[in-house]
């Protein structure tokens, strides 16, 4: 039997998730704990947004290739995570906002192609819309 118009309240929507890598660069002034609470800040951000499979390394502190605000050197950390899409903007613009962060970019990972045995089809990098952050 066919029930019309109900029909349509048994559709569930999977909210796609993509790989992506997010580094950022934080003032080389700040202490150990300022550093810790930056991290769990944005790794909170991606966790209430959906993010799952989070991977954090701290990455040191580490001479900069020119001067960013008058810093020399950077406090370097990668997070790499499988999110929805609409994680990236709020998480860039309270970096974007915040004066711990001097730098950051995120990249979005492309999955191969299944059933593909070709070299040139290994997971590539590409960089995401959103422009390098201040």
């Amino acid at each position: 039997m066919h029930e019309g118009h109900n029909d349509h309240k048994d559709i569930h929507f999977r909210v796609m998730s993509t790989l992506y890598e997010t580094m950022y660069i934080l003032r080389p002034d700040l202490g150990d704990e300022a550093v810790d609470d930056a991290i769990s800040r944005y790794q909170d951000m991606l966790k209430e947004g959906g993010a799952e499979d989070i991977e954090t390394q701290h990455r040191g502190k580490r001479r900069l290739a020119y001067e960013i605000n008058r810093h020399r050197e950077g406090i370097y950390i990668q997070m790499n995570y499988e999110a929805p899409g609409t994680v990236i903007a709020p998480m860039e613009r309270a970096m974007r906002l915040s004066e711990d962060v001097i730098r950051y970019l995120t990249i979005v990972f492309e999955e191969p192609e299944e059933g593909s045995d070709d070299e040139s089809d290994l997971p590539e990098s590409t960089e995401s819309a959103a422009p390098l952050g201040s």
